[in-house]
């Protein structure tokens, strides 16, 4: 529990407490607004606790990441081996990549009119770069 009273985290808890007191007076300023016949205000007397309930939301799914985070090393406790860092395996969120061994398809022999005549025209571009694709000769 130590882990959430740094001062980071200090400043963490004012902020969502601020916000979420903020947000939510906006939501009761809307309503009163909204009770003296703006219509429009209906909307934001909903929309102003629903980014309160969203701080609230990542304010607790932090604090769960950090609590889940490796265990504080004890004051006075020895060393151990496995104090070391952890492998990129056990470490949510990072996972190995997928190695794929590609194999070429075998040729046909036979290439396509529509593809050749692209590729060609391809080349032309490559070969005269300042050219414009409608000066194209095929």
């Amino acid at each position: 529990m130590k882990r959430l009273w740094t001062p980071a985290w200090i400043a963490r808890h004012v902020a969502m407490v601020v916000l979420v007191v903020g947000f939510l007076g906006l939501g009761w300023w809307q309503i009163s607004r909204a009770a003296s016949g703006n219509s429009l205000s209906w909307a934001y007397a909903v929309e102003w606790p629903v980014f309160a309930g969203f701080v609230v939301f990542v304010w607790w799914r932090e604090v769960r990441h950090t609590l889940r985070g490796a265990p504080e090393p004890r004051p006075g406790a020895a060393p151990s081996a496995a104090a070391g860092p952890e492998p990129a395996a056990a470490t949510p969120g990072v996972r190995r990549p997928v190695r794929v061994n590609r194999t070429p398809l075998p040729a046909t022999g036979a290439e396509d009119g529509d593809l050749a005549e692209y590729n060609r025209y391809l080349s032309w571009l490559n070969a005269n770069p300042g050219a414009r694709p409608g000066d194209y000769p095929g």
